[in-house]
């Protein structure tokens, strides 16, 4: 492994995917987004402050992934040391399993938690940011005002969803985020004048606004016309952030620093963990046997997760040093190294999320780092919108265990959900070397490892890693790949083993989406890449 020799082969990219910067750079899934950090850190903002204007511009410009709707996680480096916040939202009081039916949980007003971003983002920024909340919110502001343009990927995503969209009997979603009952097409504008509304008076008066003034009694108002769960007393009870210790961990000499339960880190290092125990020559050395040990490493770390779920509010099952435990995870690989485990489901699990997410990373010239991941869960969440407020309420619901009621998460006034974010941050020694991230529910483990294989192992360019094929194996067995760009002996043998294989397209958008900022070990600036399968950029100054 030779990090200077991986930066020194990266190349920038007109398309915005690739991109050096001397002084700060910033990575999201969307070109507005990724311009509102760049605009913060120009006008003398640090990481923190550029990353809470950037998560504001997606949930304006990227509203199939993310929204004040939803909730937000992340790692903060301030120079000095780690943290991770922990902005999970909550359950509303009325919520228990005999009141949340299962068509409930992926569409309507029943289906959506305490919205917690706001309250994330107001904190860490008023903790560990330099400007002005106004200056903050301005750029989101004016995306909305203004507009942006349709893309591709929104069009198709709105096609695809249209259908989920009527489930919700107001329709308030389709009628903001569809033409006429149709897709926008692609170029158009599309403005958003009642989150614009929403916006300025949160930069006015603060996201204490949203939770205990005006705003909370429309939400209120809104849900009881449409049979929701979530009252004004729900919102009173700010779901400030928790700052958590992050999970640490080794991967190929670097230092890992990755989100604690209810996020998914722990997963992201159980898989690094078993990996570490193959050499990278041998794990490279045969296409199909590394496919055949990455399918079992992705299975064998989601049923791990799966089966010692944990809460850290209330469940402190087992220590994260036992579940990392080195000699465990070497037991693990040498277990499936030839064959697929025995002793893992056969058959698909609920674990298979379809859930989606957004991803941004960001450093500044004075050596702060952000990694945030934020989400409303499903693709356009609740699929039902605030009414005049123009936001999509989250259908975290789905994320809770309605069954045994011992499950750390089981549905329960004022739980958390499960998460499966893993924002992670890199150290090679003691110095920060990158801050990088996926969307794609539990994809977004496979997505991370991956990438860092053909970045660590392989020597490619942060910019050529991500761009390489992938493929991710579902607790069930389900292998989804992006078929096109693997060797037909590969799917030949995997389908031989046992496993099913799902064809996904090239490039596909199922299979996460990275996006990384790097400090260069020269010191010589920064680069940072965004995913080619998603509309986002990369950009520093």
């Amino acid at each position: 492994m030779n990090l200077k020799k991986i930066e020194k082969a990266f190349q920038p990219t007109a398309d915005g995917k690739c991109a050096t910067a001397l002084n700060g750079i910033v990575a999201t899934a969307f070109p507005d987004a990724t311009n509102a950090g760049l605009e913060i850190l120009k006008a003398g903002g640090n990481a923190v402050d550029a990353a809470c204007a950037a998560a504001l511009a997606l949930s304006v410009c990227e509203p199939q992934a993310s929204g004040i709707g939803g909730q937000t996680m992340m790692l903060i480096y301030d120079g000095t040391k780690v943290l991770a916040i922990d902005g999970s939202s909550r359950a509303p009081s009325l919520a228990h399993v005999k009141a949340i039916y299962k068509a409930d949980r992926s569409a309507g007003y029943r289906a959506t938690t305490v919205p917690s971003t706001l309250a994330t983002l107001g904190y860490v920024q008023r903790r560990y940011g330099k400007l002005a909340w106004p200056k903050i919110v301005e750029p989101a502001i004016r995306i909305a005002t203004e507009g942006y343009r349709i893309t591709h990927l929104q069009h198709n995503l709105q096609l695809r969803e249209a259908d989920n969209f009527d489930q919700v009997e107001s329709r308030s979603g389709k009628n903001q985020f569809f033409k006429h009952g149709f897709p926008y097409p692609v170029g158009e504008l599309f403005r958003q004048p009642d989150l614009a509304f929403l916006l300025k008076i949160i930069a006015e008066k603060g996201v204490e606004e949203f939770y205990a003034g005006v705003i909370a009694k429309r939400i209120d108002a809104d849900m009881r016309e449409h049979g929701g769960l979530l009252r004004q007393d729900d919102l009173a009870l700010i779901p400030w952030p928790i700052e958590r210790r992050p999970l640490r961990g080794r991967f190929r000499r670097l230092t890992i620093y990755t989100m604690p339960p209810p996020g998914a880190g722990r997963t992201l290092l159980f898989s690094l963990t078993m990996i570490n125990h193959i050499p990278p020559g041998r794990l490279n050395k045969n296409d199909v046997w590394r496919a055949h040990i990455l399918a079992e490493v992705f299975r064998r770390a989601l049923f791990e997760r799966a089966d010692r779920p944990y809460d850290p509010n209330f469940y402190p099952q087992i220590s994260a040093e036992d579940k990392l435990n080195s000699e465990y995870a070497r037991q693990c690989i040498k277990k499936i190294a030839q064959t697929i485990a025995p002793d893992l489901p056969i058959r698909e699990t609920q674990d298979e999320y379809t859930g989606e997410t957004t991803h941004l990373s960001v450093m500044d010239q004075n050596g702060m780092a952000v990694s945030l991941t934020q989400s409303i869960e499903r693709v356009y969440g609740s699929k039902a919108v605030a009414e005049g407020l123009g936001f999509l309420y989250n259908n975290y619901m789905m994320d809770f265990d309605y069954v045994i009621p011992s499950h750390p998460f089981y549905l329960r006034p004022n739980a958390v959900p499960w998460a499966t974010v893993a924002p992670t941050l890199i150290f090679d020694q003691d110095k920060i070397w990158m801050a990088l991230g996926s969307p794609g529910s539990e994809r977004i483990i496979s997505t991370i490892t991956q990438f860092l294989l053909n970045l660590l192992d392989m020597g490619l360019s942060a910019g050529e890693a991500m761009q390489q094929p992938r493929l991710h194996c579902s607790l069930g067995g389900r292998v989804s790949l992006e078929a096109e760009r693997f060797p037909d002996k590969v799917i030949e043998s995997l389908t031989d083993q046992g496993y099913r294989i799902s064809h996904r397209e090239p490039y596909a958008f199922y299979l996460g989406a990275i996006h990384a900022v790097l400090k260069c070990h020269d010191g010589n600036g920064f680069q940072g890449v965004a995913e080619i399968r998603r509309d986002g950029t990369a950009g520093g100054y």
